[in-house]
């Protein structure tokens, strides 16, 4: 671009300096710019004053090769730009090429939505080595600006998974939002290699099935896991400002639970027998049914990992693990019932 300026910013001059000397020889305004279009330009017009002293032919001479030269060195300037973008596009698609033929045991995204981008940045953050397959010509020029690896076409075609390595790859997920789409990645993606682990996304609790048939590893229902967040923030919010303490707890409790084990939270009142007790009193008492977690004060200050010899106020919020069931059953036998409140259940 430097190039170009220059080149152009050389002609402008001999433009102004040519125009200035024919006029400064006698010449009209008109008469020195068509004297100077049909010299620099080389239109092979009549002059329209004879050019008849040898200081006028010298100058004219000056004219013709400035100009020349000042409009070969733009016109350079652009084909260097072109040329030079072209080459760079070569070379990155080959290195592009290079990369994914030398990827091994990798991850396949299919689809750079909403999904697919925050899977990615985990995946980056994590050093974990994937490519991204988007036929959204938009989004893949996002995904490409960020430094992907990417293959901008359709997850649905074959071709598209061979190019991003599908045979050598261990993980392909595929979160399209169309669970049509899904399902046929996932039945794809099954044939092209029987050992891939493959995370398939659904919208609808009908498509889990589906998505299994088609050789689905694992299917994950945003929606259904959104909901069931939801309602863990209503129902037991000490838990959930617990889990976000730490970066990666926050889908602790929904793998918890399906190995029938679940985090609960329960206050102490102020009648409560625990109150001014240990916490170890309080394990004591539950027989090895669960362990705590975590203390949140009556002041919002969460205690994380409380030693056996802390001591319990009221108003003070304990975070159990346990099996299902037997939390709810501790907390009706020292409170007679168990009162499901926004707070939790009080002991």
């Amino acid at each position: 671009m430097q190039r170009i300026l220059t080149g152009l910013l050389s002609f402008a001059c001999t433009i102004v300096v040519a125009v200035s000397g024919y006029m400064i020889a006698g010449w009209n305004f008109l008469d020195a710019i068509y004297m100077v279009v049909i010299t620099v330009f080389g239109v092979g017009y009549g002059e329209p004053q004879p050019v008849s002293t040898p200081a006028l032919r010298v100058f004219t001479m000056f004219v013709i090769i400035s100009g020349a030269l000042s409009t070969a060195y733009t016109v350079a300037g652009f084909v260097q730009m072109i040329t030079e973008g072209e080459i760079h596009r070569a070379l990155g698609a080959r290195r592009k090429m290079k990369e994914l033929q030398s990827l091994t045991k990798h991850t396949i995204i299919c689809g750079y939505g909403q999904v697919g981008q925050i899977l990615s940045r985990k995946l980056l953050q994590e050093k974990k080595s994937f490519v991204i397959v988007e036929g959204d010509e938009e989004r893949a020029a996002k995904a490409q600006a960020l430094g992907y690896l990417v293959v901008p076409s359709n997850p649905t075609d074959e071709q598209s998974l061979l190019q991003a390595g599908i045979e050598r790859a261990k993980i392909l997920s595929t979160v399209m939002p169309d669970d049509t789409q899904n399902v046929f990645i996932t039945l794809t993606a099954r044939e092209l290699n029987p050992d891939l682990v493959i995370i398939a996304r659904g919208e609808t609790p009908s498509t889990e099935k589906k998505l299994k048939l088609a050789g689905a590893d694992q299917v994950v229902m945003p929606a259904a896991i959104g909901a069931d967040r939801i309602a863990q923030t209503i129902i037991n919010p000490s838990i959930i400002d617990f889990l976000q303490e730490s970066e990666g707890r926050t889908s602790l409790n929904e793998m918890l639970s399906q190995i029938n084990i679940q985090l609960d939270e329960l206050m102490i009142a102020p009648d409560s027998p625990f109150v001014q007790k240990s916490l170890g009193t309080l394990e004591a008492r539950g027989q090895s049914t669960f362990i705590v977690i975590a203390v949140r004060q009556a002041d919002g200050l969460l205690i994380d990992h409380p030693a056996p010899d802390f001591m319990l106020s009221a108003g003070d919020t304990v975070i159990l693990l346990g099996h299902r069931g037997d939390i709810p059953q501790f907390a009706q036998k020292f409170a007679m019932k168990r009162e499901i409140r926004y707070r939790g259940a009080q002991i």
